[in-house]
């Protein structure tokens, strides 16, 4: 619908559309290197602030803003999200509550994204879950009530 649309304005006016590949449209091949540039500085300024907020202990680990920086490395974040999922006293808690556990311990970038992924392929999750939900299927008309 878009392209029809424009199709139709462009009608109206006698122009060409032409296509210049990359290198013989230097103008545009510049917009958009100056925005790649732009977003590298960006994310090293970002880099930097991070880095100024991680520290690193006597013990040689890494605490950002008073808690736990969880590596990439291994399977450490896996692990940490195993033992708060299934342990005895929380029995498979939802993402929120799960989330709200562990960040007051513990971080790493995207951790809420990564334990909402967790929790949504726990399949003990995913059964309870599905008892709690009513049926699937087309809704089924109500018996129409009879006056005594």
């Amino acid at each position: 619908m878009r392209q029809r649309h424009w199709i139709e304005l462009f009608s109206d006016y006698d122009c060409e559309i032409c296509y210049h590949p990359g290198k013989a449209n230097v103008v545009a091949d510049t917009l958009s290197r100056k925005e790649r540039k732009e977003a590298v500085e960006e994310s090293a300024r970002l880099q930097r602030c991070l880095d100024d907020m991680i520290e690193q202990r006597s013990d040689g680990t890494l605490y950002y803003l008073d808690r736990i920086w969880v590596p990439l490395k291994g399977k450490v974040r896996t692990l940490i999200m195993d033992e708060a999922h299934k342990l005895k006293y929380f029995i498979h808690p939802g993402a929120d509550k799960m989330y709200y556990d562990l960040r007051d311990r513990y971080w790493w970038p995207g951790m809420k994204k990564d334990i909402a992924k967790y929790v949504s392929k726990c399949l003990t999750c995913l059964k309870v879950k599905a008892e709690h939900q009513g049926p699937f299927g087309l809704l089924q008309q109500l018996e129409i009530p009879v006056w005594k």
